[in-house]
């Protein structure tokens, strides 16, 4: 049985929420599940598929619960995030990034060999011919999607005849079944100015819908086309060109997406599901108290966390070492006592979740379960 913590005792107790050890990750049970009944029904509104990424939350049962609520399945960032997923009975697993290195191929045709609807992206034909070999040498044919890179830079093909001539490749290859094409804007996600973030969005797509033409002109039909994201999921149906959604963080939202959101706010509105919880360990300065959550509980990619409970409004929450946050009151504010719980909006929820090993899951005050965070640290 998994470790789960020194707050097990607290599971079904009235008011846990306040006596918990701290610092702790927190989950919004209701707000998930309306989150995710909420994207649901938004794609099928929008007549999209979802296929969310599970880089987010990198859990069993949150990825269960998306796939109850209509999900193809789910998007990996790591082969060792699929590996988990698998074992614990997601199908439709599709992997986001290349897997390149020797060990990695192996580690993926022994998932292909176990998993239902796995599929991998490419976005270079030495790849996509070494995938090809493994493929053929493992029995079981591997579906690929060719990855296209579309302005951030990081993975997939640079150019369109680059993506044209892989595309070729892969409908070639004698394992490989080519299921699609995977175009991600993670770039336009969290554009603040809602009216920019169309305009990139449509542009983006626009650009897609030519290449997915010029295919077709050739004879190669593309089933499926992969990409979006939380900041674009209801523009991206818009163009009527992706057939899958790889949203993610709309089951917990962030600082970060919270003020992406904020200009003329996506609808559905997605609540806020996430939280870090510290507990203030000294009062002795006068302007602040020291609270026991810093740089090692709180992802730092991004802003700083934002106060959500237990300290006045317009209380600033600051980094102040590895295991120490700051919490500066406004003027005449009365103090947090010691020991009072403060919760934190996570600055981002990806790297934050990948701190924690476990998940407070809460309705209101009462802890009703503790989730081990499964695929935590998997490559």
């Amino acid at each position: 049985m998994p470790d789960l913590g020194p707050n097990a005792a607290l599971i079904g107790q009235p008011g846990g929420r306040q006596a918990l050890d701290t610092p702790a990750l927190l989950l919004d049970l209701d707000a998930l599940e309306r989150n995710i009944a909420a994207m649901a029904a938004h794609a099928r509104a929008a007549g999209v598929g979802l296929r969310p990424h599970a880089k987010t939350h990198k859990s069993g049962r949150i990825a269960a619960m998306q796939v109850t609520a209509g999900a193809l399945g789910v998007c990996c960032a790591t082969l060792g995030e699929a590996e988990v997923l698998a074992a614990s009975g997601i199908a439709g697993l599709h992997i986001t990034s290349p897997q390149v290195t020797p060990p990695k191929i192996a580690r993926l045709m022994a998932l292909n060999a176990a998993a239902s609807g796995l599929s991998v992206v490419v976005d270079h034909p030495d790849n996509l011919a070494a995938l090809d070999r493994a493929a053929a040498a493992s029995g079981k044919p591997l579906d690929v999607l060719v990855d296209f890179d579309a302005g951030q830079g990081r993975t997939g093909c640079a150019g369109e005849a680059d993506l044209a001539a892989l595309v070729r490749a892969a409908v070639a290859a004698d394992a490989l079944v080519f299921r699609g094409i995977q175009s991600y804007s993670g770039n336009l996600q969290h554009i603040p100015i809602r009216a920019e973030r169309r305009a990139r969005a449509l542009a983006a797509a626009d650009r897609l819908r030519g290449i997915l033409r010029r295919l077709g002109e050739t004879g190669i039909a593309v089933p499926i086309v992969s990409g979006g994201g939380t900041g674009t999921f209801d523009l991206d149906p818009e163009a009527q060109v992706y057939t899958e959604l790889q949203v993610g963080s709309y089951v917990f939202m962030d600082v970060d997406y919270r003020r992406a959101l904020g200009d003329g706010r996506n609808a559905p509105p997605f609540e806020t599901a996430l939280f870090v919880a510290t507990s203030v360990m000294s009062v002795n300065a006068p302007a602040y108290v020291t609270c026991d959550a810093g740089l090692k509980s709180f992802a730092t990619d991004g802003p700083a966390p934002e106060v959500a409970a237990g300290a006045p409004p317009g209380s600033r929450y600051e980094f102040f070492g590895d295991e120490h946050g700051k919490l500066t009151l406004p003027p005449g504010a009365a103090r947090p006592a010691l020991a009072a719980r403060i919760e934190c909006v996570t600055p981002h929820c990806d790297p934050t979740v990948n701190l924690y090993d476990v998940y407070h899951v809460f309705r209101g005050d009462r802890l009703v379960d503790i989730w081990p965070v499964d695929a935590r640290g998997k490559r």
